[in-house]
């Protein structure tokens, strides 16, 4: 899990340091802010994967249904996405403070991303039920496949072609179309041929399953939950670029430098809360207690001494680390003044990515909402308010206390329901 997760940001890594050595900031800026606002469009709807996986782990039959039903979810959002936000981009760009030097490449960048919205949201289910079934080979090959195609392309339509931020968003399409098209055909490897599955429903007039609301109630009713939640960090994160912006180029595209690097960072941790959404999942189906302590104290300790090795990498290596994404002097600059609050970050987030998993796996995603809730509204944008002077410093501290106020509220919960001894009660 941790080398399929790792995968992801290295995309955007790569991307970053391909844009970092042009000869200015305004392509990275602008690259930037578009996949910022392709995140926050597409992850608004990561439920499609962690719903999945909750839900495919706690089955106890294969879960195809789920994947199904997923699956039809997804491509009906992704087309409606297209269609609602095709329109908007201009102005979601102008509210990101874009510079009229970056906003023509942020544009540009969106109009072709769009495109696959309906598959990209697709293989979020996909792999959500990989890993209920606690099958992360697949997920590996998925994500390493089509981020290594994605990395070729870039270097292709970048530096080959010279189409910029085009070329970057064309990449990422063609590498979302091979991810679903390889995530079927690995889904037949496994002997799960939804098509075969559909025919076979209709055939025995099994229609009425699908026409009974409440299984689609119970998936919506999770997914509504994490919908909110995903939101509100997606806020909190386009927010934080968004200020970033309005500081100017330089400031903006040292952020997206350190921003990859968190990424990379959450992404490696999210490896050990991934495997515990399946184990967890697990131990409800099977009422497993000592499974589930096992689960949470087995993969947290692997969680932290990750997180310890991570800071480690990150403080020894800061000069190679930034003159790798970009040589622009003032970029280094401005990244160097707020690089140690990146350092900081790995031991405080870890619980954070590490009690999700849990949460996800028992199906308590109201308590996932609420602490996000409390951690997105209640204390980053005050802190933001308070510290609004304080420059490009003042965002990362605010980010600092949203994710140190996302562990705090998930580690309350966790004591309480482990206090009540509730854990495996009948699940929200």
């Amino acid at each position: 899990m941790i080398l399929s997760n790792i995968s992801v940001p290295l995309l955007g890594i790569v991307d970053t340091a391909i844009l970092g050595h042009l000869p200015s900031a305004e392509y990275l800026s602008g690259v930037a802010i578009g996949a910022s606002v392709m995140s926050m469009l597409l992850w608004a709807f990561g439920f499609l994967r962690m719903g999945t996986t909750g839900l495919v782990a706690r089955s106890t039959d294969l879960g195809i249904q789920w994947l199904v039903r997923a699956l039809v979810l997804a491509m009906g959002l992704g087309i409606t996405l297209f269609i609602v936000a095709s329109p908007l981009i201009y102005y979601i760009v102008e509210w990101m403070n874009a510079s009229q030097e970056a906003q023509p490449h942020a544009l540009a960048y969106l109009q072709i991303r769009l495109l696959s919205a309906p598959l990209a949201l697709a293989n979020f289910a996909i792999l959500g039920f990989f890993i209920g079934r606690q099958d992360s080979r697949a997920p590996l090959y998925i994500l390493f496949a089509a981020n290594l195609l994605n990395i070729a392309l870039d270097f292709l339509f970048i530096l080959g072609l010279g189409l910029g931020a085009k070329g970057a968003a064309a990449a990422t399409v063609l590498a979302d179309i091979f991810a679903f098209l390889l995530g079927l055909y690995l889904l037949s490897r496994v002997h799960v041929d939804i098509w075969s599955y559909i025919r076979k429903e209709i055939g025995q007039k099994k229609l009425l399953p699908w026409i009974d609301s409440s299984p689609w109630i119970n998936l919506l009713k999770i997914n509504t939950d994490l919908f909110i939640r995903t939101c509100l960090l997606l806020l909190t994160l386009t927010f934080f670029t968004a200020q970033g912006a309005a500081q100017g180029d330089n400031v903006l595209a040292a952020n997206a430098i350190l921003i990859q690097l968190l990424m990379m960072t959450s992404y490696a941790l999210d490896g050990f809360a991934h495997a515990t959404e399946a184990l967890v999942g697990e131990s409800m189906a099977k009422r497993s207690t000592a499974l589930f302590r096992n689960t949470v104290r087995s993969a947290g300790l692997w969680a932290l001494g990750s997180a310890v090795l991570i800071t480690l990498v990150l403080v020894s290596g800061k000069p190679f680390i930034l003159s790798l994404f970009t040589d622009i002097k003032p970029v280094i600059l401005q990244a160097e003044q707020v690089y140690w609050w990146l350092c900081a970050l790995p031991l405080l987030a870890v619980w954070s990515y590490q009690l999700d998993g849990i949460f996800i796996g028992a199906g308590k995603s109201r308590d996932m909402r609420n602490t996000m809730f409390i951690a997105s509204l209640l204390v980053f944008f005050p802190a933001w308010w308070f510290t609004r002077d304080w420059g490009n410093t003042g965002i990362w501290f605010s980010l600092f206390l949203w994710i140190g106020a996302r562990s705090l509220g998930l580690i309350v919960y966790f004591q309480y329901y482990t206090a009540t001894n509730s854990w495996l009660r009948k699940l929200q």
